[in-house]
């Protein structure tokens, strides 16, 4: 295959990618806001597509890691080849449909890592992977990111909540608690962490595409992305956030821990600083993870409500499997394409029958911007409480009449 057509195949399949992620961590953001009802379902996710748009623009420094961090390139490395990248995303894509159909939030970025890495080590060699780069930027964030997010989330929510706390003064007696502040401040942070997330995310696939074209000879090592890629990456991210995600959604809403506003707006708080932080330093960490453990650290920190440690334990499994299984098969998929055109073709149509094989299956349990957080059922539980008491007042009414 020309080198011209398999750089335009791998472009948009990059392009793929940064969709499934848009979707695949839409959740980050809205999951909470959506459940504590601060913002509806549709609405949500309009917002997080516009805020990742413009995130995206923000910063290139994680797209510099992956371009030039993870595997060595240029005159003074390791020529990465475009079919290698190729097979890399077809592992990153397949892991990143599995977890979304069982709705699991993990990670694309390690996902990404992982598909490259793997199919590196295939087509090229182990000394072709810069394992130094890999330790501080990518290992080290997915292990201490999410426990430092989780943690800041425990500690905003118990002050949240003792802040707020509210008991007559002569009494002592605990008075109705009125944080429905915490709701509109929802809207704020939660656009906060989308923001964030565009200028984390985003980046990965503008490497990608930058790490192609310098592989390919059309750009200079060492240099960062151009604007088209910015750009055309940008929407594919905003794009792919607007599609919604949400059964991913459904776990990270309600899965985890019952949310209440003050919860979700330490949550997200903490999420946001964390990515934004990790984003003027080019970790390239997972922002998966890290909303998901200020989302458990935020269920820690609030009493009376119980996190779901059964599921966690599942999520955290998907974490620990995520950059070998993606390896795996970007592995397999680089002994391939390496028999030539044909190879590329057969992995072509084999990712592409996956892919929609999946989404077909997802149809028959649909999970929707309707059913995915029961926001309206939770109303009507309410409504159903205060009929009850109206029908008792109408009788003692009608026992008085009589």
């Amino acid at each position: 295959m020309e080198i011209t057509a398999m750089v335009a195949l791998v472009i948009l399949l990059a392009l793929f990618f940064d969709f499934t992620n848009g979707f695949h961590d839409t959740a980050n953001a809205m999951a909470t806001p959506i459940a504590t009802g601060a913002i509806k379902p549709k609405t949500a996710v309009a917002l997080a597509a516009v805020l990742n748009l413009v995130g995206a623009f923000l910063s290139t420094e994680v797209a510099k890691t992956v371009s030039g961090g993870i595997i060595k390139e240029g005159s003074d490395g390791v020529q990465i080849t475009p079919d290698i990248i190729f097979a890399g995303l077809m592992g990153a894509i397949l892991w990143n449909m599995i977890t979304w159909l069982k709705g699991l939030p993990s990670s694309s970025s390690h996902a990404l890592f992982g598909g490259l890495i793997g199919a590196a080590i295939v087509g090229i060699g182990i000394h072709s992977i810069n394992f130094e780069s890999i330790l501080q930027k990518v290992i080290l964030p997915a292990v201490f990111a999410p426990i430092i997010a989780g943690g800041a989330a425990y500690i905003c929510t118990r002050l949240a909540y003792a802040l707020t706390s509210r008991h007559d003064p002569e009494t002592g007696d605990k008075l109705t608690q009125k944080r429905g502040g915490f709701r509109n401040g929802q809207v704020f942070s939660s656009s906060l962490v989308a923001l964030a997330h565009g200028t984390n995310d985003a980046q990965k696939t503008m490497g990608i595409i930058t790490l192609v074209l310098i592989s390919a000879g059309l750009q200079a090592a060492g240099s960062g992305p151009q604007w088209w890629v910015i750009t055309t990456c940008a929407f594919a991210i905003a794009i792919g956030t607007y599609a919604g995600g949400w059964r991913i959604i459904r776990t990270m809403g309600a899965g985890l821990t019952e949310v209440k506003p003050a919860q979700g707006f330490s949550a997200e708080t903490s999420t946001a600083t964390a990515i934004l932080a990790s984003s003027h330093l080019g970790f390239a960490l997972s922002t998966t993870q890290v909303a998901s453990g200020s989302v458990i650290g935020s269920g820690m920190g609030r009493r009376g409500t119980t996190v779901k440690w059964g599921l966690a334990g599942r999520i955290a499994v998907g974490w620990l499997f995520t950059l070998p299984a993606a390896g795996i098969v970007g592995a397999l998929t680089a002994l391939l394409v390496q028999t030539g055109v044909i190879g590329v073709v057969i992995a072509a149509v084999a990712g592409t029958a996956a892919v929609v094989y999946m989404f077909v299956h997802s149809r028959k349990s649909h999970v929707g911007h309707h059913n995915a957080v029961q926001i309206e059922e939770v109303g009507q539980a309410v409504q159903f409480r205060k009929k009850k008491k109206s029908a008792a007042k109408a009788m003692n009414n009608g026992g008085t009449k009589r």
